[in-house]
């Protein structure tokens, strides 16, 4: 046997398995975008709800605003008379409506603030007591917030009254303080802080339920971290915790501006429905304009020049929030 005979063969590699040929994917549905249009025809249930609801008497309003419209156009005894700017030119040439003006900004800036601090107060409060105190606080908040206008402006005109409110007989028992007989309605100033306490006793509810939802979302981390680096309480709230609140404290500001502005039934119901000079408001103001003095033109120019002012307030709402949105 030669030597090549005698050699080991070399072993063949087994051919590896041909992998299986890819099975081809079942066609997907493609996913239809529906277009641009999806999401005005999804709105146009509600937009043609507003449309109707709100949309006529906005376009009623300032149509009436350009004309002379009393009693005798109301009645058809005369056609609506086209008078221009004369009634937004009254209106804002009578000295009467600045005094209007002004102490609205004041009510409802008075109601703003000490909403606000109030809510947040009873927020931060919620935040340290036990779960069954805050279930009872909530319980309570809630009822308040739910009561009708109505019903509160009620209860507030027995607790403030002159001969049988409680008020007046409970502060009376106070050393030195006689209020027996003391009527709170005498002076205007008295008069609206005691409005300005009904309405903010009605917001603070709404304020103090959004505010805690809020305060969960404050990450306790940050807080700690702030205690040790020898911050107190004021100084974590100041530059941690309201940063974060920071959004939602400027959404609840500008819809109590707008809440504010707006207030009527309180100081109606309240001065049973004659409020004094010194009690009008721009709300009561207009009415008053056009249901009492029967010219509906210049009461619905005055209507419309607080449409104008509360869409000032609802831009600066808006310019902030985009504030808000470029630094996030």
């Amino acid at each position: 046997m030669s030597a090549a005979d005698t050699t080991t063969p070399a072993k063949v590699p087994t051919p590896r398995q041909a992998p299986p040929p890819d099975v081809p994917d079942r066609p997907r549905r493609e996913r239809t975008g529906g277009g641009a249009g999806t999401p005005w025809l999804l709105l146009a249930p509600c937009l043609l709800i507003l449309v109707l609801v709100m949309g006529y008497p906005l376009v009623r309003l300032v149509t009436l605003s350009f004309q002379k419209f009393g009693q005798s156009q109301l009645w058809g005894f005369q056609p609506a008379e086209s008078v221009g700017f004369d009634n937004f030119t009254n209106v804002l040439g009578d000295s009467e409506f600045w005094q209007v003006v002004i102490r609205t900004v004041v009510f409802a800036a008075g109601c703003v603030i000490f909403t606000m601090v109030a809510g947040m107060l009873i927020a931060l409060l919620l935040q340290k007591v036990s779960g069954w105190v805050k279930t009872l606080v909530n319980i309570a908040l809630v009822a308040s917030w739910g009561m009708p206008i109505i019903v509160a402006t009620t209860v507030f005109k027995w607790l403030f009254d002159a001969d049988y409110g409680v008020l007046n007989a409970v502060l009376s028992k106070l050393p030195g303080v006689d209020l027996i007989g003391h009527n709170w309605f005498a002076s205007g100033p008295q008069g609206l802080a005691v409005i300005m306490l009904l309405v903010v006793w009605g917001a603070v509810p709404f304020v103090v339920i959004t505010l805690s939802a809020g305060l969960t979302q404050v990450p306790k981390e940050l807080e700690e971290a702030a205690r040790l680096d020898g911050s107190g309480a004021f100084s974590v709230f100041r530059y941690v915790t309201l940063p974060i609140l920071k959004p939602i404290i400027v959404m609840l500001t500008t819809l109590s501006v707008i809440w504010d502005m707006g207030v009527f039934p309180q100081v109606f119901v309240m001065r049973n429905g004659h409020p004094e000079q010194e009690f009008q408001i721009l709300t009561t103001y207009s009415y008053d304009r056009a249901f009492v003095v029967n010219d509906y033109g210049q009461g619905s120019a005055i209507a419309l020049i607080t449409v104008m002012l509360l869409l000032g307030v609802v831009a600066v709402y808006m310019r902030q929030m985009l504030k808000i949105g470029e630094v996030e």
